[in-house]
Formats: C-alpha cells, structure tokens, sequence
C-alpha cells in the first residue's frame, strides 16, 4: 500500500519534471534558435522567438490602430474621412517604429546601441528625404486647415488647375488641355498660389478691346454691355459693367466685367464674348484700329567743301 502511494506521489512530480525540462526547454532551444552577434553587454540577439513576439506585437498594434480609427472616423463625413485616413497613416509607421524599439527592448536588447549604430544612416535618409518630409507635412497642413479643396481652381506656375484629388505627399490636377499635373504639397506651403475658387464659386473676368479715336463712347458701352448679357455663361448678378480704362496712343481703350460660375472655362466663354464684339463692331460701323505710327523725313542741305589750291581748303555750309 505504501509503495502505490510513494508511486502515485513521485509521478506528478515526474511528470512536471519532463514537461519543464524536456518540452519547455525544447520550445526554448527553438526560440533561441538564430543570428548572435557580439558578446556580452552589447550582443546583439536575433532570434525566432523575437522575430515571434514582433508578429504578435504586429498583429496586436494593427487591430488597436482599425479599431481606434473606426472609433475616430464613425461620424464623419466623406472626404473628411478619407483625409482623417490619410494622415492616420503617416502616424501609423511612427507607431510601428515605436513598437518595434519596445518590443526588441522588452525582449532584452539594449536599443541604444542599434539607434547609435544608426545614427549615421538616418542623418544620410534625413537629408535625402528632407523634401518627401516637407511634402508630408504640408500635405497634413492642406488636410487640416482646409486651405485648399478638391474641385478648388489655382494657378501653378503659370497653368490653371482643377484639383480632383488631394493626397498626403501630392496633389493632383487637371489642366485646362485635359493633362494631369502633379503638385508636391510642399509648393503650397512655400511658393504663391492662386486660388480663384477659395472664397467663392464666382469669379470675375474680363474682356478688353480698343476703338478709334472719333468713336461715340456711349454707343461702344452700350455694345459690349449687349454682348456680355446674351452670352448664357454670363451671371446676371452682379450685372457686367465697362469700364473705359484709357486714352491709348491708336484706340480707345475699353474693358467688359462679367462674372462666371465656372471659370475654368473662362477662355471659351471670352472667345465668345469676341465674336459677339467683333460682329456687333462691324453691324454698327465701330472700328477697332490698329496701331499706327506717322513718321516725317527731314532732308538737310549737304556740306560743301570748296577746294583752295594755295591754302589747303575751308569748309562752307
């Protein structure tokens, strides 16, 4: 009786025994199974079981990161969310980075010695992506301050832009030849734009022309004002105006002020506006000049020169 119970006691303790020393210690062979650099304080340990813990920790980060963006998106509106997204992004790889550093130094790894070893690298990636962090950061700048929309209408460099979409790094636009622009977000932090949509959906344009000297002013006014009214494109308020700009040195010169809903098609809707000019101009005997110049030819009486034989010569006019 007592050897059965000797036998039944000794056997959990076998049992815990084989499990700690054979199971265990082989899951911890494999763990530490790996790349071991350097010795001592400053060995370095790639190992499975970090590379284990980094994929959980991975994996952990990833579903807190959906989780809290689902949680901050859920009552916002479209493009807010889809801007909300974008830089939720660029601050998800910091989060990433930080949790990598954590997890190598909960594993036992001195970090200090990797981001010292480092350092070099990321002076030399700084310094190289220096303009990619200037476009990332303007590109948040645009997001949040809503300094410039999709649909927005700007002047690049010398072309008209309607921006259609609006990215962390870039923004991209259509011009008015149906081509695709790619700005970097870090032009609208640094260089001037123009916005001719930021506070409005109208925009004023204008028509200039010049007439003839002896021209009846009033009856010119009276025309332009009639061309700009029956052009469809053209809002009723406010009402178009002329404005009688100068004397010029071969015209009178006239401008015609009109607003629009769309001005990115501006160029058509002055060219119509030209046609109706030059066709009203020609109905009602108004000319438009072209420049002239009056030059006047003044002829001298030649020198003479009157030859003495004796004392060389003199001259006389």
């Amino acid at each position: 009786m007592v050897t059965i119970l000797s036998l039944l006691q000794e056997k959990p303790s076998k049992v815990g025994e084989f499990l700690e020393k054979d199971v265990w210690g082989s899951i911890k062979e494999v763990l530490n199974m790996g790349l071991h650099l350097g010795e001592g304080e400053k060995s370095i340990h790639i190992t499975l079981g970090l590379l284990l813990l980094l994929v959980l920790a991975f994996l952990i980060t990833s579903f807190i990161l959906k989780w809290l963006r689902h949680l901050l998106t859920r009552k916002m509106q479209g493009d807010d969310k889809l801007k909300f997204i974008s830089i939720f992004k660029f601050i998800k790889y910091f989060v990433y980075v930080a949790v990598i550093l954590v997890t190598m130094s909960v594993a036992g790894i001195d970090i200090t010695i990797l981001i010292t070893a480092s350092a070099a690298l990321f002076v030399g990636l700084g310094l190289a992506l220096q303009e990619l962090f200037q476009d990332i950061i303007a590109g948040i700048f645009i997001i949040t301050d809503k300094s410039l929309m999709v649909g927005d209408i700007i002047e690049v460099d010398g072309k008209v832009v309607k921006v259609f979409e609006i990215k962390l790094r870039t923004t991209r636009g259509i011009t008015r030849d149906d081509k695709v622009i790619v700005i970097p977000n870090h032009k609208f932090i640094t260089d001037i734009i123009y916005n001719h949509t930021q506070n409005q959906e109208t925009t004023r344009e204008s028509v200039n022309v010049g007439v003839a000297y002896g021209s009846d002013v009033e009856k010119v006014s009276g025309l332009l004002l009639e061309c700009a009214q029956k052009h469809p494109a053209v809002l009723k308020r406010p009402e178009p105006m002329v404005l009688f700009e100068d004397f010029g040195d071969s015209a009178l010169l006239f401008s015609i002020k009109f607003h629009i809903a769309e001005s990115f098609t501006s160029p058509l809707v002055k060219s119509d506006i030209r046609y109706s000019i030059d066709r009203a101009f020609r109905d009602n005997q108004v000319t438009i000049p072209f420049p002239q110049r009056d030059i006047h030819v003044y002829q001298h009486a030649p020198f003479k020169v009157m030859q003495n034989s004796r004392k060389g010569g003199d001259v006389e006019k």
